[in-house]
């Protein structure tokens, strides 16, 4: 008897209505249409596709807007093969290839399991890089940023005084 889309009150009400005998044809609160959330340009209509960005791809690393954030990927990651079987970023970034590569070894933290414990491999929770890491790309922000770090705040280091 459950309908989707119903509130749970809506269904007990036609349920109860059901049962008492009643004929329940249409509820007027339900036949109307939802308000559209859509922008200017109608729902089915074709618009072109915006261009793709470009990639920044200086290798400079970029400075973390925040403790613990994953650093973004200052490279070109197109046509990277990243599956179950097959992860391109180890083969600069794992331990064992950091000095024949110059790329900074990813972080011990990935070697761990849940519990802690390490690993002679990379963990399988921490296989999919761009799950966390991102490349950034040269285009204007959704949202205006406003964040500013505790220095631009004035926050004296500890026993600066």
């Amino acid at each position: 008897m459950r309908r989707k889309g119903l509130g749970r009150l809506v269904e007990r009400s036609i349920l109860a209505a059901c049962v008492a005998g009643a004929v329940v044809f249409a509820i007027p609160a339900l036949t109307q249409e939802a308000p559209r959330l859509t922008g200017q340009t109608p729902p089915m209509a074709e618009v072109a596709a915006p261009p793709v960005p470009k990639w920044v791809t200086d290798d400079v690393r970029k400075m973390r807007a925040y403790p613990e954030q994953p650093p973004v990927i200052p490279h070109s990651i197109e046509g990277y093969q990243l599956s179950v079987n097959t992860n391109r970023c180890l083969s600069c970034h794992k331990r064992e290839f950091t000095e024949g590569s110059g790329a900074p070894m990813i972080s011990v933290t990935h070697y761990m399991d849940r519990e802690g414990q390490m690993l002679a491999d990379v963990s399988p929770r921490r296989y999919h890089c761009t799950a966390c890491h991102v490349p950034q790309a040269d285009v204007v922000p959704l949202v205006p940023n406003t964040f500013k770090d505790m220095s631009e705040l004035g926050v004296k280091h500890a026993g600066d005084e």
